[in-house]
């Protein structure tokens, strides 16, 4: 067992240890175990609090920037409503201000209601749902404990997750394969519900309880059905992901795998149930009773001793910690052994998977179709970017950043989205992109449109989302991508594109509604402008009334309200922007621009040289003023509107500073990534080193711009300055005397002083 096991970034968290259906597949109440017996049903509020006190400590002590928790059961909606409201609101207060929390619920959806998507909007959690294909299908397993068919109810639920007030809660759809089933009939009913995402899973069985083989139906029935569906998948575009069929495509091209399933990642999820004791992976209760046991609990132990856990270590260990006919196989790196429960057989783990032939022949199956046209080459890539000069570094280092500098930082980040774009397509497992082949044709003929496109910072967002393995993030924005490059470099190219929901996204120009019947346009941009024709025949562009253009304000900054990857930030996000509110939008960055001009020119020139856009978030109903900048996406940050031009100009440089110092960290090392140790400054919850620098540099703004305000003789500006100065002298003593810096790390420490000191001589009222 490693001596420093991985921090845990996955959750399973109960909420209710029972279920409304009584499906004869299920490994939590049909299986070997039988611990759900002696468990409460509901969570109750004092686990609720502990458990989001233990992930949130653990996030803070492994600087986790994102963690995802899944509120599941037997069936969470039984829970009722405040049990999410609670579990929702602790765990965000819990977490450190830089991690992003990624909540979600999985149901059988027979109790999902309008009243439940209202909560879940409001509470940013996404929904996903288990659903096995037609009736037919459903109903083999997932009926009511009298019989009755679930598969109405389900149908409902779908049905108002893809309302367009809720369609960005819809997560997904989870499918449990059954042979017996025909896979196309299966495949075409999910597909006609327009799911983000399915994932095809593999019904949880042993070497001691196998699964069933029909007769006749060979010897890898289910690597059979899955290459039938994937072979209509295929026909079909690839309207949606699918994780199993993503994850072998992306081991076999050297990436880690999507799923615990496939690949030989460490296995980082924890199970959290009702009564608070900790548990692996749910699967693995279909091997003994207590199979998933740890003997620990949210009260007694932390996190980390959790992760040091014999049977997380197990499944940690990569291709050592296989059976040996395992580490001798071709597609071992593809197939990881498959899921570690499926491997049980008379007491050990040490064993193929039970489904072994089937996992060969799949990823056979769909590396010999991936490899069968050849693959398009990547744009040229330079993996690092340009380089900072050591005055560039100094600027930097205290807290600022020259227009030159500031670019540089751009074209480097250009370089990085770039070389994140290359792997997404190499992982794709697509054999021909014509989407590709025409971004690396245009790359070489029109590189300023492919870069304008390129730069957009939700770009490299969604291709962080897509290397992740998050299966909302979907590879139709490729075409996207070449539509948009198309269009500016005006020279009549057609381009395919996926239409999502009724709309046509071509990013960093704007959105086309066409419709909920529409799932393709294509899309033809020349010199003079470009059209849309949906598949359906229609024909639409950028004078129709549905299009709706990505809009500017003060300095041309976008004010982006339409992209559909824009979510990435820590608060929810407007929705199109009503004509009145954009002109308010419009002025108070006009005025705020004009106020950072004469109070603030030092930062002021550097921001507008890398700021290039501005999203909306929607405002707190308590009225505190929000704002946030993401790691991903550089050159954006997201704001709530506040009450006055002055605060808005504050919360851009703040923010900015972020901006800066995430793309000086995606080139250099400034600190020790592996101190663990929690740091209490500004007032804040204590947070690691790497919070800590982002925290004293973003103050470095916000102290400036009050002092110049204060000395301008702005009275309320006095007491701001005064508040922020010492708490900024003390973060950066706190900073410095870390002992965690690197070189570097201490030239940033020395700016931020020298930054300091003159304002602790300034004499203030």
């Amino acid at each position: 067992m490693s001596p420093h096991p991985p921090p845990i970034t996955q959750f399973v968290l109960k909420v209710h240890s029972r279920c409304d259906l009584a499906c004869d597949h299920c490994y939590v109440y049909e299986h070997a175990d039988t611990g759900w017996r002696s468990r409460p049903r509901v969570v109750g509020d004092a686990v609720l609090a502990r458990v989001a006190e233990r992930i949130g400590e653990h996030a803070a002590a492994h600087g986790l920037t994102a963690v995802r928790v899944v509120l599941h059961g037997g069936e969470p909606l039984l829970a009722g409503p405040e049990v999410f409201r609670r579990a929702a609101g602790l765990l965000r207060a819990a977490l450190p201000e830089v991690c992003e929390l990624d909540l979600r619920v999985h149901t059988n959806g027979v109790r999902l209601d309008a009243a439940y998507c209202r909560l879940f909007d409001d509470l940013g959690i996404r929904v996903g749902i288990s659903l096995d294909g037609d009736r037919a299908a459903n109903d083999r397993h997932r009926r009511f404990a009298d019989g009755r068919s679930s598969h109405p109810q389900v149908l409902r639920a779908v049905g108002l997750l893809r309302r367009p007030g809720f369609r960005h809660l819809y997560g997904g759809l989870l499918c449990t394969v059954d042979v017996a089933n025909d896979p196309v009939a299966v495949y075409r009913a999910l597909a006609e519900l327009e799911p983000p995402a399915v994932d095809f899973l593999l019904p949880h069985a042993t070497w001691e309880h196998p699964p069933e083989r029909p007769p006749g139906a060979g010897a890898t029935p289910y690597a059979d059905w899955l290459l039938a569906v994937h072979e209509r998948w295929e026909a079909d575009g690839r309207p949606f992901a699918v994780r199993t069929f993503d994850s072998v495509h992306r081991t076999l091209s050297g990436l880690p795998g999507l799923s615990e399933a496939l690949g030989l990642e460490p296995v980082d999820l924890v199970v959290l149930e009702t009564d608070g004791t900790y548990e692996q992976a749910d699967s693995l209760k279909t091997a003994y009773d207590g199979a998933p046991g740890t003997g620990m609990d949210v009260f007694r132990h932390s996190l980390d001793e959790v992760a040091g856990h014999p049977g997380l270590a197990a499944r940690q260990s990569g291709v050592g910690g296989l059976s040996v006919l395992c580490r001798a196989c071709p597609v071992v790196r593809s197939c990881g052994g498959g899921l570690y429960a499926h491997r049980y057989r008379e007491g050990s783990f040490d064993h193929p998977s039970v489904y072994c032939a089937d996992l060969r022949a799949l990823i056979d199956g769909l590396a010999s179709r991936a490899g069968a046209v050849r693959r398009p080459a990547a744009p040229p890539v330079d993996l690092a970017g340009p380089g900072l000069t050591d005055e560039q570094l100094e600027e930097l280092a205290v807290g600022l950043g020259s227009p030159e500098t500031v670019r540089t930082l751009a074209r480097s980040q250009l370089a990085l989205t770039r070389t994140m774009l290359a792997a997404v397509h190499g992982s794709s497992g697509v054999a021909r992109s014509e989407a590709w082949e025409l971004l690396a044709e245009l790359d070489g003929a029109e590189p300023a449109a492919v870069d304008a496109v390129f730069a957009h910072p939700y770009v490299r967002a969604w291709a962080a989302r897509r290397l992740s393995g998050d299966p909302g993030a979907g590879l139709g924005t490729l075409a996207g991508l070449a539509a948009a490059a198309a269009v500016r470099a005006g020279r009549g190219d057609a381009v395919a594109v996926p239409v999502r929901e009724g709309v046509l996204h071509l990013p960093t120009l704007g959105r086309l509604a066409l419709g909920g019947g529409v799932r393709e346009a294509l899309v033809t941009g020349g010199r003079g402008g470009w059209t849309a024709r949906a598949d359906d025949g229609a024909v639409a562009g950028p004078g129709d009334a549905r299009w709706q253009a990505v809009r500017r304000v003060g300095k041309g900054i976008a004010l982006e309200d339409v992209d559909p990857q824009r979510g990435v930030h820590r608060w929810p996000v407007e929705e199109r922007l009503g004509e009145a509110e954009y002109l308010r939008w419009a002025d108070d960055m006009s005025r705020a621009a004009d106020l950072l001009d004469r109070d603030l020119p030092e930062y002021a020139a550097g921001l507008w040289a890398g700021l290039s856009t501005v999203t909306p978030l929607q405002r707190r109903s308590d009225g505190r003023d929000i704002s946030s900048a993401a790691r991903q996406a550089f050159g954006a940050v997201a704001i709530a509107r506040p009450g006055s031009a002055e605060t808005l100009g504050l919360l851009l440089v703040h923010e900015f500073q972020h901006v800066k110092l995430g793309a000086v960290l995606d080139r250099e090392e400034l600190y020790d990534r592996g101190d663990t140790r929690l740091f209490e400054a500004f007032g804040l919850t204590p947070r690691p080193i790497g919070s800590l620098f982002q925290a004293v540099y973003a103050h470095l703004a916000v102290t400036a711009f009050w002092g110049t305000r204060a000395g301008r003789g702005a009275e309320s500006a006095v007491a701001r300055f005064a508040h922020w100065r010492a708490l900024t002298d003390e973060a950066v003593d706190l900073l410095a005397d870390s002992g965690a810096l690197t070189p570097l790390g201490k030239r940033f420490a020395d700016g931020a002083r020298a930054s300091v000191d003159p304002w602790l001589r300034t004499t203030v009222g």
